[in-house]
This record gives structure tokens, sequence and C-alpha cells, in this order.
């Protein structure tokens, strides 16, 4: 399915930074009652079927109705690896022609403002705040007539985000799923324009089941009768399940050309996001956005350069240190990111007047398996590797944001295991246990063995692998944490380098925790 001729690309690179907004504590405290949204799927596996009816429910308690979803004219996207993506390439080219965009997406990096966006940028503080309270005042005063239930945590915002693109009169809304798409909470959307399914990969196996199979039901889900549908190529095994699920639920199922495809009438593309990994998702936006537009007008290609979508495949070079940032979280896009950074590294050492210092900051969340990420990122060569929890700093270690169900301890004692696999992975000699001592807060020293260390939060780690060449770090005034003379003795290659190159992965959460403190504008 080759769309139809182009005018021009528009070729340009431009990322920009989130702009970093502090919610009221008593939105944030409120918001972190709700249960996790894994959380709630893991415990109602068995009554999952009834998940749609519930959120229906929970909508019409908020005041909303699906009809009125309807004249939300929806653009709905699932998929393992991607969707992000795809929904932030798919929102660029639309804004670009005019159209008041509205876009949902999860999770979020620094705050959880992210999540919903209109025209592109995270909705302002005031306006969160004031329809967030307008959605769960509704929705408290109603809980003792329905056995006190209320929504998820991603329920809610899903609901919300319904509600802030129909009072700001959006033209068109991308929703990004949260987790499968069958019974996922954005699944009560009943009109879509059209849907789209990024790469499949194996994730969420307790909640999803454990082939791809299993997953690719899940995923067909959001597929509507007589609503065009839209997948990239798929592994074999996949687009059986696909294609017997679009002839179940009645809807047409096409599959995305390559992007070079496109090129005849186009030229040579590029995009605004690294990776080759990206030209799959970029076709399927271009998909996606002439279907939208065949109904308001003729697609042109374009704008894909533009988009922004922060923490993944991103570069940010502050002097000396060069960051690359990718919330890879699956094998697939770990792959993707291991051969990303090592194509785009070394186009930078190629500049460097020096010796350059290679650095991983890893950590990884639920149920992924950090043995098999750790060993995709080998071939990257490291000098050193650096592990640490997906907590920003040691004065907020008691989270503000609700994102983990992991207590503090555990987290750091999965870092302790992350350290260890590294180490037999690069046949490093083990130096024994180091003893984990947590009372009632964090540890106050940073531990290491030979070439690997563990920081108990986000900015130490980064102090500690910038070595103060960072001006944008060395300005923050914030807790630095006493160092060993033995491990400052180990940053030598750091210091006498003439660059430091790092790559955050593994998490959303971790390359959203770095980046506030990255980002300029998330620092004020």
């Amino acid at each position: 399915c080759i769309l139809l001729v182009y005018d021009t690309f528009l070729l340009l690179l431009n990322f920009s930074v989130l702009p970093f907004v502090r919610l009221p504590q008593d939105t944030i405290s409120t918001l972190n009652t709700l249960q996790p949204y894994a959380t709630a799927l893991k415990e109602l596996k068995s009554k999952r079927h009834l998940q749609l009816k519930t959120m229906r429910g929970f909508l019409e308690r908020a005041g909303l109705t699906v009809d009125e979803l309807d004249r939300l004219n929806i653009i709905h996207v699932t998929g393992t690896k991607g969707k992000g993506s795809t929904c932030a390439f798919t929102e660029q080219i639309l804004r670009n022609y005019g159209f008041r965009t509205g876009f949902f997406s999860s999770p979020h990096l620094v705050q959880v403002t992210e999540r919903i966006r209109i025209n592109g940028q995270p909705i302002g503080k005031e306006l969160f705040t004031k329809y967030f309270w307008q959605i769960y005042r509704q929705l408290e005063e109603t809980k003792d007539a329905h056995g006190g239930t209320m929504p998820t945590y991603f329920g809610i915002l899903t609901i919300l985000a319904f509600h802030i693109f129909l009072q700001e009169k959006v033209d068109l809304a991308v929703i990004e799923v949260g987790i499968g798409g069958a019974y996922d909470n954005t699944n009560i959307i009943r009109r879509p324009w059209v849907c789209g399914i990024s790469f499949l990969d194996i994730d969420h196996t307790d909640i999803l089941g454990d082939t791809i199979k299993q997953i690719a039901w899940h995923k067909a889900g959001i597929y509507k009768p007589g609503v065009p549908a839209f997948t990239i190529r798929q592994p074999e095994d996949t687009m059986p399940v696909l294609e017997e699920r679009a002839k179940e639920i009645g809807c047409p199922l096409w599959v995305c050309p390559q992007l070079e495809d496109y090129q005849a009438e186009c030229g040579p593309l590029h995009l605004g996001l690294a990776g080759q990994h990206q030209r799959s998702n970029a076709s399927l936006a271009l998909q996606l956005s002439h279907t939208w537009l065949q109904m308001r007008v003729y697609l042109q290609c374009t704008w894909l350069a533009d988009t922004e979508w922060p923490g993944r495949s991103q570069t940010l070079k502050h002097g000396a240190v060069t960051y690359f940032l990718d919330g890879a979280h699956t094998l697939h896009s770990i792959q993707a990111c291991s051969e990303w950074f090592r194509e785009t590294a070394a186009e930078h050492e190629r500049n460097a007047s020096g010796p350059v210092a290679r650095v991983l900051l890893f950590n990884v969340t639920g149920e992924r398996d950090a043995a098999a990420f750790l060993k995709l990122l080998v071939p990257c060569h490291f000098d050193f590797a650096v592990f640490c929890p997906c907590i920003a700093e040691v004065s907020t270690s008691s989270i503000q944001e609700k994102k983990f169900d992991m207590s503090v301890k555990e987290m750091l004692t999965r870092c302790w295991d992350n350290e260890r696999i590294w180490r037999l992975h690069n046949h490093l000699d083990d130096n024994g246990d180091n003893p984990l001592l947590i009372e009632d807060r964090l540890p106050n020293l940073p531990e290491h063995r030979g070439d690997t260390l563990v920081f108990p939060c986000i900015f130490s780690a980064l102090q500690w692998i910038t070595q103060g060449r960072d001006s944008v770090l060395a300005d923050q005034a914030k807790m630095t944490l006493p160092v060993k003379p033995s491990v400052t003795a180990k940053a030598a290659p750091l210091r006498e380098a003439s660059e430091i190159h790092v790559l955050i992965t593994g998490s959303l959460y971790l390359v959203g925790g770095a980046l506030k403190h990255l980002d300029t504008a998330s620092s004020k």
C-alpha cells in the first residue's frame, strides 16, 4: 500500500527540551493514591473482559459519554516498541497542516503533564490542575454509590485526556495505548478514524501472555469494524494473528511500505528521530496521517523531520560530555539502541581531539530480563558501567510521582544484581559482595567494583560520571554525596579523556530522571 504522489519532504533535525512545571502538591498526592495500572491489570487478569465496561462506568461518573468521544476524530495506535514515536510523527504532520492536535501518551519522563499535549506542548499546570479536579471530584462524590471504586492512575489520566481534548476543542486526538490493546483503558474509543500497530515484541508477559501470538491478539484488539488499520512488517508468527483478527472484526488491514519506497517522488528522507528503527515508525505515521487527511486535505509528505520526542535516540552535548539517551526497554529496542549508539558515538569520536571515555548508565524496571539487555550492550565497549535506581536525587527519595511498586531497598538490590550480571558478561573478577546497608533512607556512599559502580540516585551517578565537566550539573544546588577516595581515584580516566560519552538506557523512567537534571528548562 504505497501512498499517492507527494510534494516535498522538509529535512530538519530539531530537538527541544521539555518544559518543567511543578504541579500543586495536593494534585500529585491525590494522583499517587490511585492504583498503578499494571498492578490492577495483573489483579484483574481473570476478569479483564470487564475492564472496558468498568472504564465506561468511570467515564460516565466523570460526566462524559462514549458518544462524546466520537467527536474527537481519534487516531489510535498500539504496539510494543515505537508506538509513541509513531504518534509523535503523526501528530507533527497533522499539526503542521494547521490542525489543533491533542496527543495522549505514556509514560511520562519528568512530569505527568507530558502525557497530555495540545499542539505538541504538554498541558500547562494551571489547566491540568483545573481539569483534574473537575474530573476527580465527580468520581469521588459518586464512589460510595459504586462500592468505593476509583479508576487507576492511568485510568483517570485517560479520562482526563478525553475531557481536556473535548474542552480545548482539538481537531483530532492521537491516542497511544497504555498496555496491550483489547482491554486497555483507551479502547473505550468506539469510532476512531484509523488504527495503527507498530513493532510487536515480547513485553508485559504477566499481563498479555508469553508468546508473540498472544501479544499480537491483544494488540489487534483496537481494530474496529470498517475502520482502516495499518501495521508495519512484523515477525513471521505475528502477521497471521493480525490478519485473522482483522477478518473477525471486519476491518481492512494494510502493511506499510518501507520508507525507502516513498523516495521516488519525495527524494531522500531524513527523520528528526535517530535510528534505523524509526523509519518503519515514520512509514506507519505517513499512512495514518494520509488516511486521516483523505477526508480533509490532500497529504503532503512533510514535517517528519521536525518531530520532537525526547528520550528516544536523543543526543545532548554539554561541552566535553555528550549524553545519548534512549528509553529502550525491550530486547528489540535495546538491540536498536546498541546499534544506534555504536554508530552515532563513532561519528562523534572521529571529531574528538583525543581519547574518549564511554560510560553506560543503566537500570530496568518491572520484570524485564536485565541479563539479556546487558548482553546486547556489551559490543558497545564501555569503559565504565554505572547502575542506579530510577530516583532523580537523594532529596526526593520519597518519589513525588508514583511510578514504582518496589521499595528503595528492592531497587538498589536490583542494581547490585545488574552490576554482577555486567561483570559476568565482561569476564571481570568478582571482588565479593558489597553490603547493602539501608535503614529508613538511602545509603550515604556509593560502592564500586573495578569498572562498575552502583549509586543511590541518578544525580549522584551523573555527578561521578561527569567529574565536574558538565557545567549544567555543576550549577545545580543539590545535595552531593561524599565519595570514597578509591572511587575518586577510579575516575581518573574520565578526568583525563578529551570527551566523555554517556549512554543512558534500559528504562524511560531512568531517562526521564536524567533529563530532569540535564535539560536546562527542566532544572528551573
